[in-house]
């Protein structure tokens, strides 16, 4: 499952021809030591890179796909070059335009893979700084992903700004903070005087 805390982040890489980066794949395969290295040698030596974001309240007005496409285009529109060829990984995205999409494309794209590291460790380092302002999450570990730790602290001390309150198990702890208000009787009315009011309304 996906994170419930959050940014969607998305990365653009545009390499060299027959550039690689040994040891880049699938950034969920990096160990953190070896995505931050890897990052710094893509943002120095890449043709262009580029790290977009959709923000936790862009992914509540839009849901978390729309978001990712804005995020997408984002990161697209503001690399230093114009792509000649749109690689995206996973399912085809009509809303993005022209593109070649590639499911599983972390490992089969070394562009693909660069992207998904830049945008992992922008990410990452995003959440820790947020840790420090919210330490009882484990942000600095869990990245906003759905632990049994983090879900038990958002039903202890309910969610922050941050959190995507409309995601499952996050939205029942919103409803237990905030339950909705009782209705307030209007004192200059008396439904027992009006045959044709409801009393339960």
């Amino acid at each position: 499952m996906g994170p419930v805390a959050g940014p969607v982040m998305v990365g653009a890489v545009a390499l060299h021809p027959g550039q690689r980066f040994e040891g880049c794949t699938d950034s969920k395969q990096v160990s953190p030591s070896r995505r931050e290295a890897l990052a710094r040698r893509i943002r120095a030596e890449s043709l262009a890179w580029r790290v977009a974001a959709a923000s936790t309240r862009e992914i509540e007005r839009l849901n978390v796909r729309a978001a990712t496409i804005v995020a997408m285009r984002r990161a697209l529109d503001r690399l230093a070059l114009p792509a000649e060829l749109v690689l995206v990984d996973g399912n085809p995205v009509p809303e993005l335009g022209e593109h070649r999409s590639i499911v599983g494309g972390d490992r089969a794209s070394h562009s693909i893979a660069c992207a998904s590291i830049l945008a992992k460790v922008t990410r990452d380092r995003l959440m820790r700084r947020l840790d420090a302002r919210y330490p009882l999450y484990g942000w600095a570990s869990n990245k906003g992903y759905r632990t049994r730790e983090h879900m038990e602290a958002i039903r202890r001390h309910g969610p922050t700004p941050h959190h995507r309150i409309t995601f499952q198990g996050v939205l029942q702890t919103e409803l237990e903070f905030n339950p909705a208000p009782d209705p307030v009787p209007d004192p200059t009315c008396d439904p027992r005087l009006d045959p044709q009011r409801d009393p339960e309304a």
